[in-house]
């Protein structure tokens, strides 16, 4: 069974201090129509611009996410995001009265918690996933920055993160199940370096912060001064100098820092606009890296939409159905039999297989010194494929035959030539009544969509088949 899109069942607000900009920001989640997905609504703004939550809409990365349409942002994004996303909420409208959401504690707990007591209600439309078939890579070699996505029947995260740093060291979090993210991730608090407070400042930046809400490392042993200084800065009391983590308190988990850097890989993949399907494998992510990657799948995914998934094939797997199988199903026969094997096959969907190869007795007039699979034939090999569904449940398949009705959004991407190996998949656009079959197909050669088509047919009984059952009866 499909999974069912997901909402919230009631409107639920919070508040709180912005990390960069200082300001106290109310923010109400609201339960939002399928297909939405997850949109911010400034509405401190005239007109209350809408910002869907895409990767196409990032404009900064510097510590935080920034999403904008027009002269309308939101920043520090990751947080919220990650806490719907491990929730599998699909659509949330979020409704904002300034430009960042709230800190809070520095980790994504607070909206984990508002949210899942907001209840999490089913929706009527199905959910659609990114489907990882093929791995997707992101690489800084300078920075030493790698994500890649692994094809898997879940989503799980591993981060590995290294800062050269003697007080982190290297660290590894790891996810495997969304079930446990309230639990093991979503606590986890955002930090900083003590060398970086200052400089963050003067670009305007961690105006809201405090040791509340990020946890403050210490990597060098600095004067007592340099401590009441930068405290003084802030406008924050005097705390001991010392080496190690400044905020003198304990970690909820000794890979604290790995953990959270897990939760914003979490938030920023969410805008990938897709939940996906796949093992994500992450080391040195930051902001950047998780936004190129989440693009990198969007593009991905419009192309899919776009074209087409093509289906899985491995050679090496066994047939569902051999030549000698199909041969008792279809009436077909050498030089026009143009189905090699059928790869899939369920209620309402096809898949098969066909291996074109030079001696094809097309080649010698279609054409001798520039080989090119005729279209027609195309249609044609993609009809007997569809045959095979349309009569697979059908007693003495051999007494029936399929006649094209109709043909209709033809389109040919690419040419067909010797070597190609053709992939069709035909699914049901309306179930088979009364012996019609309505039919969309695609054909592949490796991932390329080189052909697509919409079918109608006929299922006939043939006349020597059905005289012969007369004179029986």
């Amino acid at each position: 069974m499909a999974d069912k899109q997901r909402t919230i069942k009631k409107e639920v607000t919070l508040d709180g201090v912005g990390l960069h900009t200082g300001a106290i920001v109310t923010m109400t989640f609201k339960p939002a129509p399928e297909d939405h997905g997850y949109k911010f609504k400034r509405v401190d703004l005239e007109n209350q611009p809408v910002i869907p939550a895409l990767a196409e809409n990032v404009v900064d990365t510097a510590r935080g996410t920034t999403i904008a349409k027009g002269d309308a942002r939101v920043s520090t994004i990751e947080h919220v995001l990650a806490a719907a996303y491990s929730l599998e909420i699909d659509n949330l409208l979020i409704e904002i009265n300034g430009p960042e959401t709230p800190i809070m504690d520095g980790s994504s707990i607070s909206f984990f918690t508002v949210l899942n007591e907001a209840g999490i209600e089913e929706q009527s439309l199905d959910r659609e996933y990114f489907v990882v078939r093929e791995n997707v890579r992101y690489v800084n070699e300078a920075k030493g920055i790698e994500i890649i996505a692994y094809p898997d029947h879940k989503y799980s995260v591993d981060v590995l993160i290294d800062f050269n740093s003697k007080v982190l060291g290297h660290q590894y979090a790891s996810l495997t199940d969304l079930s446990m993210f309230g639990e093991q991730i979503a606590p986890c608090r955002t930090f900083a370096f003590f060398h970086e407070l200052e400089p963050l400042f003067k670009n305007n930046l961690i105006k809201g912060g405090a040791l509340e809400n990020a946890i403050v490392i210490v990597e060098n042993e600095y004067p007592q001064e340099e401590f009441d200084r930068i405290a003084d800065l802030f406008n924050k009391p005097h705390l001991k100098a010392k080496r190690g983590i400044l905020n003198n308190i304990n970690l909820h988990f000794s890979n604290e820092p790995a953990r959270h850097k897990l939760l914003d890989v979490v938030g920023d993949l969410a805008l990938a606009g897709r939940r996906i399907k796949g093992k994500i494998i992450a080391k040195r992510p930051g902001h950047y890296a998780n936004t190129q990657f989440a693009n990198q799948i969007r593009q991905i995914v419009k192309f899919e939409q776009k074209n087409g998934v093509a289906p899985r094939y491995n050679p090496d797997e066994p047939a569902l159905w051999t030549i000698k199988d199909i041969m008792k199903v279809l009436p077909h026969r050498p030089p026009f039999l143009l189905v090699d094997k059928i790869i899939h096959l369920d209620e309402t969907s096809v898949v098969g297989v066909k291996c074109v190869t030079m001696n094809e007795g097309f080649f010698v007039g279609h054409f001798p010194e520039e080989p090119v699979m005729p279209g027609v034939l195309q249609i044609e090999a993609m009809a007997q494929v569809g045959g095979i569904l349309a009569l697979k449940d059908v007693e003495d398949p051999k007494e029936w035959s399929t006649y094209f009705l109709k043909i209709d959004n033809v389109r040919f991407k690419q040419k067909v030539v010797p070597g190609d190996t053709l992939i069709f998949r035909l699914e049901l656009i309306t179930p088979i009544r009364r012996g019609i079959a309505h039919m969309r197909g695609q054909v592949f050669v490796g991932t390329t969509l080189v052909m697509d088509a919409e079918m109608m047919a006929q299922l006939v009984r043939n006349k020597v088949a059905a005289e012969t059952n007369q004179e029986t009866n």
